[in-house]
């Protein structure tokens, strides 16, 4: 008895071990070790039912403690025949499922790539996550949707001054990081699995956030977007905010690519730390504008004004993007090539200029 239980732990805990390495499970094997469970537990359940039996006998001195023990060596000698018999009755079933499980363990072609698929890293360029458990060889690694997040200093210049960054003379105050972009991306191969070239397309939200110089605030009189003195109170924080929906175009590419051969063919291996230029083209329409004003005066200690922007913003913008990333770090500058601002202002600055970097990526 002790022998045949050993031996179904050892064919179970296989099954198991089998199973974790080569997913699914093979079926024939795992029916066959689940009727090996019931006839074990069905047999176990009616034998230590006749052991009770006895047991209450004894104590009502029925019986003698001599044939107490006789009885019970009968009772498991009896059961241990019993469910060696229909054990021995599914052997077939044994041979055939062990004949499925080596077919598959020698023929299957063995998923080199299972190691860390899923991860979740947090670095120099932010939180990482990717989520590759349904990819199966290095050309589904090729192939991969994106969402990504960064943060962003967005600048206006001049027309004659597109590159000025932070310039001291605009209408705007200097903020490294104040504003935000949310991209969700589709990227795959351009050319041949050793093509270093891929081609992104995607659908993102770009909110670009200015505040004006101290004292100062944004108005809207006369149909005309202008800065002007704030004379309501103690002016605790004002800005701009512009709201876009965009469609971002790049190209991305890898200098130093790393290669993986897999079933006699080679691939770029798109999981290797790289070295990238990303260069694209971008379009959005502005889905809103508001000025925010927040101050105290006698009366209150906290006023918030919230004002829908309706002149002075243009409704479109066209600009380009140029970017390098290594291992996950990935820094970006983007140039809008129309006025976010049009003559309904007497703004002099209108063309946005913005420094992104991304803090997270997710991939699947």
């Amino acid at each position: 008895m002790k022998t045949k239980i050993a031996l179904m732990t050892a064919l179970m805990s296989f099954s198991y071990a089998f199973s974790q390495e080569n997913p699914p499970v093979n079926n024939s094997m795992t029916d066959y070790s689940r009727k090996i469970d019931s006839i074990v537990i069905s047999e176990k359940i009616k034998m230590n039912k006749e052991l009770d039996d006895i047991d209450k006998d004894f104590k009502k001195n029925k019986i003698g403690a001599d044939e107490k023990q006789r009885l019970k060596a009968d009772i498991a000698s009896k059961y241990e025949q019993s469910i060696n018999e229909k054990i021995d009755a599914r052997k077939t079933e044994f041979e055939e499922a062990t004949r499925e499980m080596v077919k598959d363990a020698v023929l299957k072609p063995i998923d080199s790539l299972a190691k860390d698929k899923n991860q979740i890293v947090v670095g120099l360029g932010g939180l990482k996550i990717r989520m590759d458990e349904d990819k199966k060889n290095p050309a589904d690694y090729l192939r991969t949707w994106e969402y990504a997040v960064s943060i962003v200093g967005t600048s206006y210049t001049t027309k004659d001054k597109p590159f000025a960054f932070l310039n001291s003379s605009s209408e705007f105050k200097n903020t490294i990081f104040n504003s935000a972009v949310y991209v969700a991306r589709y990227e795959n191969q351009l050319g041949g699995y050793r093509s270093p070239v891929f081609y992104r397309i995607g659908l993102g939200y770009r909110w670009d956030q200015s505040k004006a110089k101290y004292g100062k605030t944004f108005t809207q009189e006369n149909k005309i977007l202008d800065i002007k003195d704030f004379t309501k109170g103690n002016l605790k924080d004002t800005h701009i905010n512009n709201h876009y929906l965009f469609i971002p175009v790049d190209l991305r590419f890898v200098l130093n690519p790393k290669y993986v051969d897999y079933n006699g063919t080679k691939y770029l291996d798109n999981k290797a730390s790289q070295f990238t230029v990303v260069a694209g083209v971008y379009g959005g329409v502005r889905v809103s504008s508001n000025i925010y004003n927040r101050y105290s005066n006698d009366y209150s200690r906290r006023i918030v004004e919230r004002e829908s922007i309706n002149h002075g913003v243009n409704d479109l913008i066209f600009g380009a993007k140029l970017g390098i990333g290594y291992a996950g770090f990935n820094i970006y500058v983007q140039k809008d090539f129309t006025p976010a601002f049009n003559n309904n202002t007497t703004l002099s600055h209108k063309y946005g200029l913005q420094i992104g970097l991304e803090i997270m990526n997710v991939n699947f």
